[in-house]
């Protein structure tokens, strides 16, 4: 049996949150399977209710706060209380700057940004009362650190881990907690158009055992993997201008 009975999951009908989902609901978690496409999230209900499991459909776009508040009030309600509300959805293309528009820059805040901080927060509006309950959000190591052709993604991805860190530190007296997934290069549809070499590139099924284990532990942090993440943080002490000239030789930096 998991740690959770009930689990609200957006961006559910792919990639790690698809997987994850499967994970906990084979552990015993009813879950409710957020996302906009409704034919991959009945094909994920069908196979984890084939597999003996519990869960449920819900057509979410998570770029609309109002329809998040709504939609995450009444799972709490039907459900008798959510245990986990991880903000799992994502999105972002590599990008050089000189072909951004505004347009898509938005696009990538919408989900990333305001979904993730809808989420989060119509998940703490219904635990608060409980005072019981973990808040998750899924990050990126390249928000660790300013790569090239993301501007968006990495901007996005800084955003939500410093936002976690400040609910981490105003929840600190509660029976909340605050959980982190801050994975490096996955397996997934997102990645799999990129043409520029993943270094420690890890498979979905892998990723998804590492990432329920920390969801169902609540670690704070999860930064995976390490032979990814340490580079990173040592290159971040650099200073900028050494940084930004390393980061301009990249063949991804002339895309």
């Amino acid at each position: 049996m998991g740690s959770y009975r009930f689990a609200f999951v957006t961006g559910a009908s792919s990639g790690i949150g698809r997987a994850v989902s499967e994970r906990l609901a084979a552990r015993g978690t009813h879950v409710v399977l957020a996302a906009r496409r409704k034919a991959l999230l009945e094909e994920v209900r069908a196979g984890i209710e084939a597999a003996g499991g519990s869960a449920e459909v819900c057509v979410l776009d998570v770029g609309d706060p109002a329809a998040v508040r709504a939609a995450v009030q009444d799972s709490d309600a039907r459900t008798g209380g959510l245990d986990l509300v991880w903000a799992n959805a994502g999105t972002g293309a590599a990008r050089h700057a000189l072909k951004l528009d505004a347009e898509e820059v938005d696009r990538v805040v919408g989900v990333n940004v305001r979904g993730a901080v809808a989420t989060l927060l119509a998940g703490l509006d219904v635990m608060k009362a409980r005072d019981r309950g973990t808040l998750a959000a899924t990050t990126s190591l390249a928000g660790v650190l300013p790569m090239p052709t993301s501007g968006a993604y990495s901007a996005s991805k800084a955003f939500l881990t410093t936002f976690l860190s400040t609910l981490s530190i105003d929840l600190a007296r509660t029976g909340l907690r605050v959980c982190e997934l801050r994975p490096g290069f996955i397996e997934t549809d997102m990645t799999a158009g990129n043409e520029f070499h993943m270094p420690f590139l890890w498979s979905l099924d892998r990723a998804a055992d590492r990432c329920t284990a920390s969801l169902e532990a609540a670690r704070r942090v999860d930064a995976f993997p390490w032979p990814l993440y340490l580079p990173l943080r040592i290159l971040r002490a650099l200073p900028d201008p050494l940084w930004r000239a390393m980061a301009g030789r990249t063949r991804v930096a002339r895309r």
